[in-house]
């Protein structure tokens, strides 16, 4: 793969690159850039991750050194999963074998927890430089519980923590591509802004769309052109979680808000897009002789153009989309029949977290 094929790997399918000159070098001065992308470990992954997941691929076959970081003690501070660190730390596992079952290359990729880095020499060093370069305004509007509509007076103090714990950790891991959805654009803006303030190696950052809530996906935001109501473990009834099996899909997509021919805000045209044709490079809707008979899309603009002249109706495309998620899905299906204990007891049907302490 050459240098131009290797940043096209890494740029195809996204919203946004800050910015492509600059992915663009350090390409051009390492065979292996490193990449990273950050998760909190706080319920079962979604289809949703589907699009993640296609660009850690993505990332790996372009040649970088990706680490994934399990941010434990982020999502501890986020009350995750009732507050509870251990159970935090099996949900991050369980993670990791969903990445990996879904083909996230184990030997080539780092999984690291935030336990592990806030024990190093200097990281809360690190913090407090970047806490002493950024504004408390600043700080807030990075501040991602904040997006959910908690009041500030609800807050407790360690949660101010988070946006200078996440701009450290890019620096003390150390990355030179930060990726993620288009949902962390200011946690990312804010280290480049303080990698420039202290002549600190500025990040690229790298952004995916996000799929909107099954239920329809609401207001945007223009900053960050993230869904407000966007496909979130936090609603389990609005998105498929991972293991699901066809009859879950089936159902889950067949109930989903799909408005004709509405393509922003409609999650079953979203995972077309941005799943489906990431992973499978098409989308197959099989239909009967008296309805037009099976038609491929080989493009996503071939498909979203067919979508607004009302060339596909809505039970047909949430069918294929379904069958394609089935696909996609069955490698991790199958590992997690095959061990069941996997998946912590607190995400399994029927499991609950603690009450968070107080």
């Amino acid at each position: 793969m050459d240098l131009d094929e290797r940043v096209a790997r890494v740029t195809r399918w996204t919203s946004e690159v800050l910015v492509p000159g600059e992915l663009r070098s350090r390409f051009e001065q390492s065979s292996e850039p490193r990449a990273y992308i950050g998760f909190e470990p706080s319920g079962l992954l979604h289809v949703g991750h589907l699009v993640t997941v296609r660009k850690m691929r993505d990332l790996l076959e372009a040649g970088c050194r990706l680490t994934v970081f399990l941010a434990d003690w982020h999502a501890w501070i986020n009350d995750k999963l009732g507050g509870s660190l251990e159970r935090i730390r099996e949900c991050g596992r369980y993670m990791q074998s969903a990445f990996v079952a879904l083909g996230v290359d184990p030997a080539r990729t780092e999984f690291r927890w935030a336990n592990d880095l806030q024990r190093q020499d200097g990281y809360w060093d690190r913090v407090v430089r970047v806490a002493k370069a950024t504004s408390l305004a600043r700080s807030r509007r990075a501040m991602p519980i904040l997006g959910r509509g908690e009041e500030e007076t609800e807050l407790d103090t360690a949660k101010l923590f988070y946006p200078s714990m996440q701009a450290a950790d890019i620096f003390e891991l150390p990355v030179e591509i930060a990726y993620a959805g288009v949902d962390q654009r200011r946690a990312h803006v804010l280290a480049r802004e303080v990698a420039h303030h202290y002549g600190w190696p500025v990040p690229v950052a790298v952004h995916s769309p996000l799929i909107s809530s099954l239920k329809g996906g609401g207001r945007m935001d223009p900053e960050t052109l993230a869904a407000e109501r966007k496909m979130s473990k936090s609603d389990p009834t609005a998105t498929i979680p991972i293991p699901s099996d066809a009859a879950r899909v089936a159902e889950r997509i067949g109930a989903a808000f799909c408005p004709v021919p509405e393509v922003d805000g409609n999650p079953v045209v979203e995972l077309a897009r941005c799943v489906l044709f990431p992973w499978e490079g098409k989308l197959v809707v099989e239909r009967s002789a008296k309805h037009g008979g099976t038609v491929e899309y080989g493009t996503e603009e071939e498909f979203v153009a067919a979508w607004r002249e009302r060339a596909l109706h809505p039970q047909d495309l949430k069918a294929a989309v379904a069958a394609g998620l089935g696909r996609i899905l069955e490698p991790a299906n199958r590992f997690f029949v095959q061990h069941p204990e996997a998946i912590p007891p607190a995400l399994r049907p029927g499991g609950t977290a603690p009450a968070p302490p107080r």
